[in-house]
């Protein structure tokens, strides 16, 4: 997607507008031309702040300013790998329903945030420029946001100790204002995915044979990737369109879902409903509807404002699920309908509102508990209602970016599981190696794409194991209170807390702060490149239960011992984990 083009080089020279004091050190200004603008700001339950500027009936720039203090970096969630700072020549993009919605927060070393806003209306496109003003040492957010029937509102947050703690009301307001889609317990399930074991070479046989020893290792989902339909070759897009399955790989794809499903496993495929390729039967048919082409290659892509094209997508995808007796789909590339925003022929959000809404609708009566996954960028709390499993964006073999990624979508995410990328890994990995991408993983709901009958059997213990423990603590990690740290910082070391228990998974060298008086049982996860974890006891300290168990859970020690407080180093492989749980006294 093209960035917004503004005319002036810095947010310095725009037309100027008057600054207002707002919240904390925020000032506002608000450049709306002859509409004689104004706003309020109301208190809301929680701390939040609700924002309203009044302009009759027309678009709006609201900009926000603060004092740069001692700012350490921004986030926002089409951020990427840029979350440090930015000058404000640089920080411009586009947000609508399928493309991220316009949110941020700047924050300060101390990970304590300077502001955290976000667009009440996650649905309309709307275009943000953000940075440091050279000019005026501040920060700025400028968001231009189309002319609405009502007022154009903004959520704030009164500064917060971390950005994890300044989001969680976001999050709580979002899933009041757009009720989430249902989740079902296979959402919260591992999941077997062809895509990185097998790409689009994917046949009946091949994946029935991956399907029991994934059921075995714990997972509760298989999702059958790209390649199952005709013409699905090539690693382009150019046969998209038709939806049929490839009778030379799947002659019977409803017994195929069939024979999987008796396994214990649920059934999804991956179906890329916009993209239209010159190779698909129905090319022709449909041509006319898909006037732009997309940013993969091969296709081109529906235009989802339209009525027709709206009816053919949902027919296409419930003809899928009633047909073949599937569960869900993996809806991929919708993101891909942004080609239109700005186009001049209406605003995309609505359109694939109604479309969504619609399919939902129409595949729930089908298959009450139907799986839904969305994918990076449109996981936002806008699209909550029509997905219930939230992936990361692809990144293969990358256990760093697996972790910042779906952490990153966790800020934010309403009511949904998310899950990680599908992980992989060589078959002469070691098993530190192998613990290592499931460990990124760990915060999420863990997919795996390996060929499961050709790894050795010592990377299926470390699956086995790490599989196992997940499923162990999973309330924990998905439904627990997360402190994932600063966003510029990748998340070195991530806590999950609930009830009595902690679990904190580290990536570097850091110190794991150990207290005994908020929590009675800690596991720390060794996800560093060291055979031993620094941790500082607080909270009294005392007799622990230490048990370290190995990449590939063989026990390594289950001793008695006393951490006193202060620091201390635990002999703890990598990829490995110590659970320690405060004792009185030996058992």
């Amino acid at each position: 997607m093209n960035a917004p083009v503004y005319d002036a080089v810095t947010t310095a020279h725009e037309a100027p507008a008057p600054w207002e004091p707002l919240l904390d050190e925020v000032s506002i200004a608000v450049l709306a031309p002859d509409a004689d603008p104004h706003w309020t700001l109301t208190e809301l339950p929680g701390g939040l702040r609700m924002l309203e500027v009044h302009t009759r009936g027309t678009p709006v720039e609201i900009r926000l300013s603060v004092p740069l203090g001692d700012s350490a970096g921004y986030w926002h969630p089409q951020g990427g790998w840029r979350r440090t700072l930015v000058a404000d020549w640089e920080g411009r993009s586009t947000v609508s329903l399928v493309n991220g919605p316009a949110a941020g927060c700047l924050y300060e070393h101390s990970g304590a945030t300077l502001l955290t806003f976000a667009a009440a209306d996650p649905v309309s496109e709307a275009t943000v420029r953000f940075g440091v003003s050279e000019e005026n040492d501040t920060h700025v957010v400028h968001l231009r946001m189309p002319a609405r029937t009502g007022p154009h509102r903004l959520l704030l947050v009164p500064r917060a100790p971390s950005v994890a703690s300044a989001l969680r009301p976001l999050r709580d307001w979002f899933a009041a204002a757009h009720p989430p889609m249902p989740v079902p317990d296979a959402a919260r399930r591992p999941v077997y995915s062809t895509w990185y074991a097998f790409n689009q070479n994917v046949t009946a046989a091949a994946v029935e044979t991956q399907a029991r020893p994934a059921a075995e290792l714990g997972c509760g989902t298989l999702i059958l990737d790209d390649g199952w339909q005709r013409y699905g070759n090539g690693r382009g897009y150019a046969g998209c369109g038709d939806w049929q399955p490839d009778p030379a790989k799947f002659p019977d794809l409803a017994g195929h879902v069939a024979r999987v499903r008796a396994l214990g496993l649920r059934h999804l495929v991956w179906v890329a409903p916009l993209l239209l390729g010159p190779e698909a039967d129905c090319h022709d048919d449909w041509a006319a509807a898909a006037p732009a082409p997309a940013t993969v290659p091969g296709a081109r892509v529906l235009d989802p404002r339209l009525p027709e094209v709206r009816r053919h997508v949902i027919d296409l995808c419930v003809r899928l699920v009633r047909d073949h007796g599937l569960d869900g789909l993996k809806l991929d590339f919708l993101d891909e309908a942004a080609v239109y925003a700005g186009d001049g022929a209406g605003d995309v959000g609505p359109a694939m509102t109604e479309l969504l809404s619609g399919l939902r609708r129409e595949l729930e009566a089908v298959r009450p508990e139907v799986l839904l996954e969305l994918r990076q960028p449109y996981a936002g709390p806008g699209m909550t209602p029509y997905g219930n499993m939230l992936r990361s964006f692809d990144c293969p073999a990358d256990a760093t970016a697996n972790r910042v990624r779906t952490l990153d979508t966790s800020l934010l995410a309403v009511g949904t599981a998310v899950h990680s990328d599908m992980v992989m890994w060589s078959r002469d990995a070691s098993a530190e190696a192998v613990a290592r991408q499931l460990i990124g993983a760990l915060h999420s709901v863990p997919q795996i794409s390996v060929r499961l009958d050709e790894v050795p059997r010592e990377h299926l213990d470390v699956v086995r194991f790490w599989l196992g423990r997940w499923q162990r603590h999973r309330e924990l990690l998905l439904d627990g209170r997360v402190e994932p740290g600063r966003p510029d910082e990748l998340y070195p070391l991530v806590a999950a807390a609930r009830g009595d228990e902690c679990l904190q998974s580290v990536h570097g060298d850091r110190v794991a702060v150990l207290d005994f008086a908020a929590y009675r049982r800690f596991h720390l996860v060794n996800g560093s490149d060291r055979d031993r974890l620094t941790v500082e006891v607080t909270g009294g300290g005392g007799p622990v239960r230490a048990r370290v168990h190995g990449p590939d859970g063989r026990m390594m020690d289950d001793p008695l011992t006393l951490l006193p407080e202060g620091l201390r180093l635990l002999a703890v492989p990598r990829g490995g984990l110590v659970s320690l749980t405060h004792t009185e006294g030996p058992r």
